[in-house]
């Protein structure tokens, strides 16, 4: 990412602040997407089916929308950072506690806590990243989310595959006293202790600190992210807009279009299409998916950590245009790509036959898959993958931000338990149907985003209204 410099803006203070925060992202990617190399391992370790797989892996994703709901409580009650601290204290311990499973309950406990940090970094990271990063770079500093998510989400995939190499390319096999899968379970611990140490060394954001009346430290950390500007003029209008406002829940978000103000159901509508694509398919079961047309474990971990990679690329992608072409123009060539990446899946899927007991896909649908499976990937990455996170954390009005932000969040973690848990079941009753639908949710989105979604590009927070 190129940022000219300015003597107006503290740019080099403001991107350090704002990777810290990301930090929590990159758990979030680490953390929800670790699992999808330990899936076999916990199948044949537990000896449990598909449904049972299902609600193990997809368990911790309702522990995420409980977080992200309450995260934004949490964030306006007892700061953005004293937040982020004790999401990396539960990111620690739930590591440790998924490592060491007596039973497949246990196991889907620890999973639940995991999934209340997750849910959590979600919200902390986008509010966060948006009330200290300048308007002009907002759209880009906001992507450093995006981009923690998919790091996480990359580095998981080359550890999976490191440790399974190291057991002898079985996740079952024995590394010391641990089975393989369970050391990659474990390992989310060495980035949730960096995540604590980077939150207890960032500054609090202005905004929550003149809500709490904390005006000469607001001051003091205006001056250090935005520099040479009337810092009076800003404490002033940051105090226009929070006075008379107290810390806003529920029921600030009430409006007359079905209970909700209609910015709050854009907001939730953005959170589910984002996953009602499919995308976390690829991130949670990937590895189970390639080795079901006939791949390989070890080479179904490869692939699954080159699907990474291309996230990556997109993200950067994304980062490089968000501030340029806007938000909206992004999100629905993301759409109209994830469409047709999707639906040349679900042809493509439709050609597996099974032979001597496996599944596999016969030349060229198995390249195609491969390809198509990485055409989505791409272009989810450069657009519905960044700009929803960017969106969510500017789009709402100054005064229900943290609580609006809480409930989209919350929304998205349903939909991709919804996802999730469907997967196993509906992979196996009719997988190229699966993919079809994806397809049209893909389609069904740039429709919404034409009608509905406002662009956000340059404007203040103090704007939005």
């Amino acid at each position: 990412m190129v940022i000219r410099h300015t003597h107006h803006e503290h740019l080099g203070h403001v991107v350090f602040i704002t990777a810290a925060a990301a930090i929590g992202g990159f758990l979030f990617g680490y953390d929800s997407s670790v699992i999808n190399g330990a899936v076999v391992g916990i199948q044949r370790h537990f000896q449990v089916g598909a449904v049972q797989t299902g609600l193990v892996v997809a368990i911790a994703l309702l522990g995420s929308a409980v977080g992200a709901w309450a995260g934004g409580g949490l964030a306006d009650r007892w700061g953005r950072t004293r937040s982020m601290q004790v999401a990396a204290l539960l990111f620690a311990v739930s590591s440790i506690g998924q490592m060491l499973p007596f039973a497949i309950w246990d196991l889907a406990l620890w999973r639940v806590m995991a999934g209340f940090a997750i849910g959590m970094a979600s919200v902390l990271g986008p509010a966060y990243i948006a009330e200290v990063s300048p308007p002009a770079y907002r759209g880009r500093l906001g992507s450093f989310q995006q981009l923690a998510i998919v790091l996480g989400i990359a580095v998981s995939q080359l550890v999976n595959y490191l440790i399974a190499q190291l057991a002898g390319g079985e996740v079952n096999n024995h590394l010391g006293p641990l089975q393989a899968w369970q050391w990659m379970l474990g390992a989310c611990a060495v980035p949730a202790l960096l995540y604590l140490l980077f939150a207890l060394a960032i500054p609090e954001s202005p905004r929550y600190l003149v809500m709490s009346g904390r005006t000469k430290r607001a001051r003091e950390v205006l001056a250090e992210v935005e520099g040479d500007v009337a810092l009076d003029d800003r404490i002033a209008e940051i105090q226009n807009v929070l006075r008379t406002e107290r810390v806003p829940g529920l029921k600030d978000l009430r409006g007359h279009a079905f209970g909700l103000l209609p910015i709050v159901w854009i907001g939730i509508a953005l959170s589910a299409f984002q996953q009602l694509v499919g995308i976390n398919v690829i991130f949670y079961y990937s590895s189970v998916l390639w080795q079901s047309v006939g791949i390989n474990q070890a080479d179904s971990l490869l692939i699954s950590f080159s699907s990474s990679i291309i996230n990556i690329v997109g993200t950067f992608i994304a980062i490089a245009l968000v501030d340029r072409i806007g938000r909206r123009p992004l999100l629905m060539i993301g759409s109209a790509g994830m469409a047709i990446g999707l639906a040349t899946a679900a042809w493509a899927f439709s050609a597996a036959r099974m032979a001597d007991g496996a599944v596999s896909l016969p030349s060229p649908q198995g390249p195609i898959a491969l390809v198509a499976a990485n055409v989505f990937v791409l272009f989810f990455a450069l657009s519905w993958g960044v700009v929803v996170w960017v969106l969510l954390g500017e789009m709402f009005p100054n005064r229900i931000r943290a609580a609006a932000l809480g409930v989209a969040a919350g929304a998205q973690w349903i939909a991709n338990w919804a996802v999730t848990v469907s997967f196993p079941a509906l992979s196996e009753w009719n997988l190229p149907l699966t993919y079809a639908a994806y397809a049209l949710f893909a389609l069904l989105s740039f429709g919404f985003v034409a009608k509905w979604v406002r662009e956000t590009k340059g404007r203040k927070l103090e704007e939005m209204g």
